[in-house]
């Protein structure tokens, strides 16, 4: 069943009961939609663009960050048969334009965040938008685009009827840049429809369940997740803001019963708690019964912490990619929190296997990179038949990820292949040291990276950002990594703030860049 067909549904069997949510507490602000009006807003967006010239296999760019507005217009763009093409948000001006020009898209959907960045590209987006849509006031919209509330005024909530059929193109995804330029990612009607079967069996959320989305929609993890309430008709919380108490707050006053969060964000909860800002006895949170996490490596100590305060919460790690729509392709499972640090087993419907460099089925127990196939597998990256080629292999994706599987079958993530690091002819996967560091009581977030080095190759660089109101020195951080392997130790310590994309991943070209010069002075 396509997800527009799902909605639908929804619509004709719940259609008065609440769909969606949206808070922004730094606003006082909640607003809500019930199913009708969801799926009536797909429909009025869909006629406006059909109205427009827009036609089944067009591209439509969607660049927004959360709001109420956002999984209608998704939906909106699917019912015509064109493809939603969704943009990060924190992507600057030249990067919206590569994406744009590769999707040849025809209409720019964008909210009040990026009018200067769309103004700075205007002349240059022209050559293949001919439609901007204005998802915001009135009277800020930029002369060049036209109204969503207009055009939505414009149209009967009718269903525009377009024949899709299940294994037609859907969407492009933009990979998330933290290796190079971003890639587009092309997926069907049958990949996005089976994600709502894996998160659902995964997580098996009822009718009952209350899903609290903050991470961005435009990235497949949240959306996905979000998928397995779209199946069963239950409702979300769409959140504007990622502070501790606000994410608290939501859960208390919505009665959530999943949440969904990001390494830096259960961090800063455990943080609050620890420090007396958050007093736990504040918030109903009885309903609450999952925590689960994906997006990156998960550091063992971040959930024993988590089970001191929350010992019943059911547990989750979720393993993907853009390139298999999104998270499940891995997953540990609720029932084996015995596990953590694992990313799990083969999710529902799912294969895995870890190969060498020739592709060969590596012994239990070595490391080499994880490859996964199941329906979920992107189309291609699209106009870009060499990475496709490299990455696509008889069905099976190549993922770029090193793992390991242990003997009761169960894969641990050691690192990025190209985050490897190789110093003296030793690897060195940084995901390791990240882990063992982050158990440290007064360090809040570590990112390791591999600098240039001319004696050894590359030296394991340690970047530290200790925890608010807490001191460590770098002779304190040598001494505790005395419990590692010699040649595992970081070889240079430098405290800074760790930088995260919006999904919770480490940016380390960032951090290769902002310390490429250091490498001058090493004496090693």
């Amino acid at each position: 069943m396509l997800i527009t067909e799902m909605l639908a549904r929804n619509a004709r069997m719940y259609g008065s009961q609440i769909a969606l949510v949206e808070r922004e507490p730094e606003k006082n602000r909640r607003v809500e939609i019930t199913w009708t009006e969801f799926d009536n807003q797909a429909n009025q967006l869909s006629g406006a663009l059909l109205s427009k010239g827009i036609k089944k296999g067009d591209r439509v760019v969607q660049l927004m960050t959360n709001c109420i507005e956002w999984l209608p217009i998704y939906f909106g763009i699917l019912r015509t048969g064109a493809w939603a093409v969704p943009l990060n948000f924190r992507f600057d001006s030249q990067t919206i334009y590569h994406c744009t020009q590769i999707a040849a898209a025809k209409v720019l959907i964008f909210g009040e965040e990026f009018i200067e960045r769309i103004n700075l590209i205007k002349t240059d987006l022209d050559q293949t938008v001919e439609i901007y849509v204005f998802v915001g006031p009135e009277e800020i919209r930029p002369v060049y685009a036209e109204s969503y509330h207009k055009l939505l005024a414009s149209q009967n909530p009718v269903d525009p009827k377009i024949e899709i059929n299940i294994l037609d193109d859907a969407a492009l995804y933009f990979t998330s840049g933290t290796t190079g330029m971003p890639k587009a990612t092309l997926l069907t009607h049958r990949n996005l429809e089976f994600a709502c079967f894996v998160e659902n069996c995964h997580h098996h959320q009822t009718r009952n369940d209350n899903f609290l989305c903050i991470p961005p929609l435009y990235h497949t993890g949240a959306k996905m997740h979000w998928f397995g309430n779209l199946i069963v008709g239950a409702k979300a919380v769409i959140l504007k803001g990622i502070e501790p108490r606000w994410i608290m707050e939501a859960i208390s006053e919505e009665q959530v019963t999943v949440v969904w969060l990001l390494v830096p964000w259960a961090l800063d909860v455990l943080f609050a708690i620890e420090s007396g800002e958050l007093k736990l006895a504040d918030y109903k949170l009885d309903q609450w019964r999952l925590m689960h996490i994906g997006a990156q490596p998960v550091p063992p100590s971040l959930i024993k912490e988590w089970k001191k305060f929350f010992p019943h919460h059911q547990y989750d790690t979720n393993y993907g990619l853009t390139e298999t729509t999104g998270p499940g392709c891995v997953h540990l499972g609720i029932e084996n929190i015995h596990k953590v640090g694992a990313i799990g087993l083969p999710g529902f419907d799912w294969e895995s296997k870890i190969v060498d460099d020739q592709l060969r089925s590596v012994v239990q127990g070595e490391t080499g990179e994880l490859m996964v196939k199941g329906p979920g597998v992107m189309k291609s990256y699209y106009k870009n038949a060499e990475a496709t080629q490299a990455t696509l292999i008889d069905g099976w994706l190549l993922t770029g990820d090193m793992a390991r599987q242990d003997e009761d079958g169960f894969i641990w993530l050691v690192d990025r292949k190209k985050d490897l690091i190789i110093t003296g002819g030793e690897n060195i996967y940084p995901v390791e040291i990240e882990n063992f560091l982050q158990a440290h009581p007064n360090i809040q977030d570590v990112a390791v990276i591999g600098l240039p080095s001319l004696r050894l190759g590359e030296i394991a660089t340690a970047i530290v950002q200790v925890k608010e109101g807490q001191k460590i020195t770098k002779e304190e951080i040598n001494d505790y990594c005395r419990q590692l392997p010699k040649y595992k130790r970081p070889r240079r310590i430098i405290f800074d703030k760790v930088p995260r994309n919006p999904t919770g991943k480490i940016e380390k070209p960032k951090l290769r860049e902002k310390y490429a010069g250091i490498s001058e002075s090493f004496k090693i």
